[in-house]
């Protein structure tokens, strides 16, 4: 099943959504989303391959369970998950895993991901082949590619590469990719990728990238009634 959120100021709560056509199939969206001020809160995302499309414009997720294999969370939205568990599921023997495919295409445009409290672990299928089905936190979609992951408790499960070109030296030194206060053994930052769009952040620019900033959530997320934190 397939759904699309086009309407501005959506809100799901306690509602799944789900691709069951398998990893078999490659590429099967479960949600895609392009509504301004959206917000889903304890919701659940199922799918394999680009499970969740966070197509465009601001998006809020709190409380919610996203699960896939490859660019399971992909798009070029202005997006924060807050609090959200990111469930790596097993691909196909050939594959390998990526959490993220951030497509921001103009370093103008103030889009990008932002992982903030969330947890990245893997599910129990996929425990077994962790070791030959690697998995990383993202890789650049499109030549500006930006992801922050943050006060995020990284699993055994991810590289210790962190993150994976998307082809040859593509967007390595323009895309803007972040870890800040993260833990767990995935968060050991020792053999991380060396590229020029890696940045190592202070307390004060990721706040920047906190929803009361980047959002602007201030001014439309409380109203909604869904728990919220403005800042680090």
């Amino acid at each position: 099943m397939f759904t699309a959120i086009l309407g501005p100021k959506f809100m799901a709560k306690d509602i799944g959504f789900q691709n069951t056509a398998g990893a078999i199939k490659h590429q099967a969206v479960a949600l895609k989303i392009q509504s301004d001020q959206s917000i889903f809160h304890n919701c659940q995302m199922d799918g394999y391959q680009d499970t969740l499309y966070a197509h465009s414009q601001r998006q809020f997720f709190r409380d919610c369970t996203i699960s896939g294999t490859i660019d399971f969370i992909f798009g070029d939205s202005t997006a924060v998950f807050q609090n959200c568990k990111l469930i790596v599921r097993k691909p196909l023997d050939n594959q390998q895993c990526i959490v993220t495919a951030q497509g921001r295409s103009n370093r103008r445009l103030a889009t990008g991901f932002v992982f903030q409290k969330c947890i990245i672990s893997g599910a129990q299928d996929y425990l077994p082949v962790k070791v030959r089905s690697k998995t990383y936190l993202g890789r650049p979609w499109h030549q500006y590619s930006r992801t922050i992951i943050m006060q995020s408790w990284l699993n055994d499960i991810i590289a210790p590469q962190g993150w994976l070109p998307w082809s040859g030296n593509f967007a390595l030194d323009t895309l803007w990719y972040a870890e800040f206060n993260n833990q767990g053994a995935g968060a050991v930052q020792t053999n991380r990728v060396k590229w020029k769009g890696i940045k190592k952040i202070t307390a004060a620019e990721a706040k920047q990238f906190t929803a009361g900033v980047f959002l602007l959530g201030g001014q439309w997320i409380p109203n909604s009634g869904v728990p919220y934190t403005a800042g680090l």
